[in-house]
């Protein structure tokens, strides 16, 4: 499996969920979704520097 995929599945279930509870908690829905695109930017950079680093030029 690519490395960076798992964090980046996950990051986009949780800022999903963060977002689907929005009316009735904002703070905690915000705090949530924030949570999830951290993890969606974090598994997309290893996911870019996985590809990359196969590569030898």
């Amino acid at each position: 499996m690519r490395e960076g995929l798992i964090p980046t599945v996950l990051g986009t279930a949780v800022a999903a969920s963060g977002v689907a509870m929005r009316g009735k908690f904002p703070m905690a829905a915000a705090a949530v979704a924030g949570f999830g695109l951290a993890h969606v930017v974090l598994g997309a950079i290893d996911l870019v520097e996985h590809r990359n680093r196969g590569r030898s030029f």
